[in-house]
């Protein structure tokens, strides 16, 4: 699996990073990564801890199961990003935030600039704030200098889909947080981790 894959210094990668709590960001994760990775390139999955109501790390530094931390350098030396959140009122889970305000050192060394990123988010709710939270997951990625990369509608899943899918990323109707992916959907988080690793590869050095 994705998760288990190791990189050598110099294999390029694009790192999937993603915060899940009901593990429906998570799924789409290892539908990305099967995107990427169906592109010939590798795909690193990590997560981050989540945080308490002071904005502290809680967890130990090794998560008990699924996939490992995310340090700052498998940010800067990725060769592409797909960012992962649920929906908080219209925007990213704070836990993701919170890492990514901890990352102003790889907007001054521009470390990401030039390099392709996408963005995907599940919702318990059909219009519970999937398109908005794309809209500002992308922000960051803008002020680090990445290029960002949409669902183009020539994907043919993004005009039958009944639940998921927009084109500012990968998108899940979770409904009660047990819900499974959809066929459109999978089909289109394929898609996008497909399309972000084939830009990805075109600009690697």
């Amino acid at each position: 699996m994705a998760t288990e894959r190791s990189n050598s210094d110099t294999e390029p990668y694009i790192l999937v990073l993603y915060y899940s709590r009901s593990g429906s960001t998570q799924a789409m994760a290892q539908k990305i990564a099967r995107g990427i990775e169906s592109a010939g390139m590798a795909a690193r999955i990590r997560t981050v801890p989540a945080v308490s109501t002071t904005t502290e790390s809680t967890e130990p530094e090794i998560p008990e199961q699924g996939a490992l931390y995310c340090s700052q350098e498998d940010l800067a030396q990725c060769a592409g990003l797909a960012l992962g959140s649920p929906t908080r009122f219209g925007n990213m889970a704070a836990p993701l935030k919170y890492f990514l305000d901890g990352t102003s050192d790889l907007w001054l060394n521009g470390s990401l600039i030039n390099k392709p990123a996408c963005a995907f988010t599940s919702t318990s709710s059909l219009h519970g704030g999937q398109e908005s939270t794309l809209l500002t997951m992308m922000l960051p990625l803008l002020h680090q200098g990445m290029l960002y990369v949409g669902i183009p509608y020539s994907e043919a899943k993004l005009h039958s889909t009944q639940s998921g899918g927009t084109p500012y990323g990968a998108s899940h109707w979770a409904l009660n947080h047990s819900t499974a992916l959809t066929d459109d959907e999978s089909a289109l988080c394929m898609a996008l981790g497909k399309r972000l690793a084939t830009l990805a590869s075109k600009l690697y050095d």
